[in-house]
């Protein structure tokens, strides 16, 4: 019942039918030329979807050309015209079976030409009336028809139901928003059941075949039934709909209020041309969105913000935050694309040609790739390649993307101290996006990646930003990163199918937990000999080819690759080795640039005047050759290096002296030493105190390393006899003479061949870890083997008997 308020307008361009259940009869031929309508016959016009009752007062619209000669007829000749409902409203020719057969009389109170061929009414309905046959010979429909009398009578009966249907009437106004306060009035002062009915049946919002069905029911307590249910049925609709809007009213007024501003802004984008725009923008979205491969859960959700995005409207204040969004997680590798093979003999061959000796390490790389091949869904460790600087690590990770076709990225770890760089801002905040991690895969393009991340052990240590190496956990762990979680995304993201890689000069400052999850494969540093390899392969042609020259016009000597390998470098990698190279080729390079030469072969001589005097060279004899001296070997980030121990005697009270920026740890060892020195030699240093002095006084010095060296130059200092100046040592004592072992065999051992020593000491406990040490520094080297301090003493200085022999054993 949606239109209580207005009068239902009428469209008479249809064609009359037959009365319900009833058939025409034979249509009387009028006499030829008559113009006068018999006594009992009408004129009719047929009505579309609309049926008038007798009591109201209707518009109806006419447009057919027999339609409108009808209504003039009528207009003209103060005719009642009867309204009859067509049955077929789509119809335009009608004849008498297209009618319904009970229609209303009524007069034309009002006449007005239109101007597009359609003339409106105002109708005034009469009374019922029935069609007994159609008459020919008019140019409109007629009928002979029988007017229907309706009996004003008043039974307790048609009383009860009478007012019931006022009483429902009045409450179905007063549930209909908008409806003037007369009709209330109008309602309460119509005395005829009769009427009412009509009325109501005339605005009550229902099928017109239902409407047609009262109409046609002449029996009055039968209509007031039907009106009564049809009515009862509507006021229970309205005041179910009621209830429902006041419910969501409150909630919705303010959503409305936005929806109608964002049209408003969605019309005047349409007329700046930005429109248009946006369409195409949310177009291509979506057609990203569902050509990304994501996951079930994870294209649900973006569907989801999707439509919020259509909701705020390119004006809102969130359109580009969702926007960016969606285009991250649209151009995320979500599809799971089958891996490319890997070739083993083709993975050794670029492991071989990018990398001169680090056999071990390869052999570890092609067994981790073998595994890879035979299971590749499997749960592999985490590679983590620690030694110094210069040394290939980085490089490594290179090269194992290049033998497994797949992607290589690189993420930086150095000095990183907020978690968010790991797993991401949350959206909430302004310029969010995501970690490092997921940025890197982006960058890639596929989840087939090499992931390295370089510099794992400088870490930053976290604070109120969180901690950046707990947020590593997750990733580097192959339980949990399936479903590894970052914060800008919000959905899981599986990490699984990438390879990580990691790099780190030093272990200790790497937390516990993170160690853990990661294999640690040492690379300790090259030989001479590798180092001369190398240059001769790889770090000539690159710098060749950096300084704009072929091979052709510059080369260096093998004599000159040893020179700078030995007088103008010393460290474990190869960093400071290609950079002096590269200003030995500059300075070739100057020259032919200027004309003064075609081709320069620089050899060991020309050093000098290219590099300047040697930077390195070999003072073991001199600083050895005094009693109280002893070099020992330590273990730094950048490789090992050899350490010098000096001791002193000076007149005092028995005091140990101790310089050179140590460490707790050397402190300890020294005092231990100078206990057990006592002990050996049998002298109270009463009136004396001991000076040890490590030289590079502003380089910091720590380790339990350095033990049987402070032993030995003690020894020498008490005993007045020399150590010798060829040897150097390793190992940690204990007060009961014993020689423990120590870590960095192999960077130790590499330090003491740079140096030009030829005789390394090592703990007998150490003996497995010479297998890391290459077979060409073994080769160069005599090893010799510490149980107890006294070996150490009679190799390095020579037959000196402990006084207290069983104190010190």
């Amino acid at each position: 019942m949606k239109h209580w308020s207005k009068q239902q307008h009428m469209r008479t361009d249809e064609t009359p039918g037959a009365s319900a259940g009833a058939q025409p009869p034979a249509a009387a031929p009028l006499a030829a030329g008559s113009k006068r309508l018999p006594e009992d016959a009408m004129i009719l016009i047929p009505l579309r979807s609309a049926v008038l009752f007798p009591g109201v007062l209707s518009p109806v619209t006419v447009g057919r050309a027999a339609s409108i000669a009808a209504a003039q007829e009528a207009a003209k000749n103060e005719l009642q015209v009867g309204f009859l409902l067509q049955r077929d409203p789509q119809k335009t020719e009608v004849g008498p079976s297209d009618l319904y057969w009970v229609g209303t009389a009524g007069l034309i109170a009002r006449y007005i030409t239109g101007k597009e061929g359609a003339d409106h009414l105002v109708v005034q309905g009469l009374s019922r009336f029935q069609v007994l046959e159609f008459l020919d010979g008019w140019p409109f429909l007629v009928a002979r028809v029988a007017l229907i009398a309706q009996p004003e009578m008043m039974t307790p009966e048609i009383e009860a139901r009478f007012l019931q249907l006022k009483e429902r009437a009045i409450e179905a106004i007063g549930l209909l928003p908008h409806m003037p306060g007369e009709l209330n009035d109008v309602v309460r002062g119509i005395d005829s059941p009769a009427a009412l009915a009509d009325m109501v049946a005339n605005l009550i919002d229902v099928k017109v075949e239902e409407k047609q069905d009262i109409l046609e029911t002449f029996d009055l307590l039968r209509r007031l039934d039907k009106v009564l249910a049809l009515l009862s049925a509507r006021v229970e609709v309205l005041k179910l709909s009621r209830e429902i809007g006041e419910k969501t009213r409150a909630q919705f007024d303010e959503r409305q209020r936005e929806h109608m501003l964002r049209e408003q802004m969605r019309q005047i984008q349409k007329e700046l041309g930005e429109d248009e725009e946006s369409a195409v923008e949310i177009e291509e979205l979506k057609q990203a969105v569902a050509t990304a491969g994501m996951p079930p859960e994870v294209q649900k959700h973006a569907e989801k913000e999707l439509k919020r995005l259509q909701r705020v409207g390119e004006g809102g204040t969130e359109y580009a935050m969702l926007r960016t969004y969606l285009e991250w997680l649209t151009e995320l590798p979500w599809k799971a694309e089958a891996p490319q093979p890997i070739d083993i003999a083709a993975a050794r061959h670029v492991l071989d040609e990018d990398h001169f000796g680090l056999d071990k390490i390869k052999r570890r790389i092609l067994e981790y790739l073998a595994v890879r091949k035979l299971n590749p869904e499997g749960k592999s460790p985490i590679l983590c390649f620690s030694g110094p600087p210069g040394v290939g690590k980085t490089s490594l990770g290179q090269s194992i993307a290049r033998a497994t076709g797949r992607a290589f990225q690189r993420v930086a770890l150095g000095g990183l101290h907020d978690e968010a760089e790991i797993r991401g801002h949350r959206r909430t905040y302004i310029g969010a996006l995501p970690g490092n991690i997921i940025q890197a895969l982006r960058r890639a393009g596929t989840t087939h990646t090499v992931l390295m991340l370089d510099e794992i052990d400088k870490l930053g240590a976290g604070g109120f930003h969180g901690d950046p190496g707990s947020a590593l956990l997750e990733v580097l762990d192959p339980e949990q990163n399936r479903t590894f979680r970052d914060n800008y995304l919000g959905v899981d993201f599986d990490l699984s199918r990438v390879m990580f890689v990691c790099t780190a000069n030093v272990l200790d400052t790497i937390p516990g937990p993170l160690r853990d999850r990661m294999e640690i494969i040492q690379l300790p540093g090259y030989t001479e000999e590798e180092k001369i390899e190398i240059a001769r392969r790889y770090l000539v042609r690159r710098q060749l080819e950096a300084n704009g020259l072929t091979t052709e016009q510059a080369g260096l000597t093998d004599a000159a690759l040893t020179a700078i390998v030995r007088d103008y470098t010393r460290e474990a990698g190869v960093r400071n080795l290609e950079r002096e190279l590269g200003s030995v080729l500059r300075r070739v390079a100057m020259r032919i640039a200027e004309g003064l030469a075609e081709r320069v072969t620089v050899d060991a001589a020309d050093l000098a005047d290219i590099l300047g005097a040697q930077r390195y060279e070999s003072e073991v004899a001199l600083r050895t050759s005094l009693p109280g001296v002893a070099t020992g070997l330590a273990w730094t980030p950048v490789g090992g290096d050899i350490l010098f121990i000096e001791a002193s005697k000076v007149p005092g009270s028995g005091r140990l002296i101790l310089t050179g920026q140590l460490g707790e740890v050397m402190k300890e060892s020294a005092q231990a030493a100078l206990t057990l020195a006592k002990i050996w030699t049998g002298d109270s240093l009463a009136g004396i105190d001991v000076h040890v002095h490590v030289p590079a006084g502003a380089t910091p010095k720590d380790g339990p390393s350095a033990g049987v060296a402070m032993f030995l130059a003690l020894v020498s200092l008490l005993t007045d006899k020399p150590v010798r100046s060829d040897v150097a040592m390793t190992g940690e004592v204990s007060l009961r003479g014993l020689v423990l072992p120590i870590g960095g065999v192999k960077e130790k051992t590499l330090a003491a061949l740079r140096a030009g020593i030829h005789t390394v000491m090592l703990p007998r406990r150490n003996q497995k870890d010479l297998e890391d040490v290459p077979a060409e520094a073994r080769a160069k080297l005599q090893f010799v083997l510490l149980d107890r301090v006294e070996d150490a003493v009679r190799f390095a200085i020579g037959d000196v008997a402990p006084d207290h022999q069983d104190s010190a054993g």
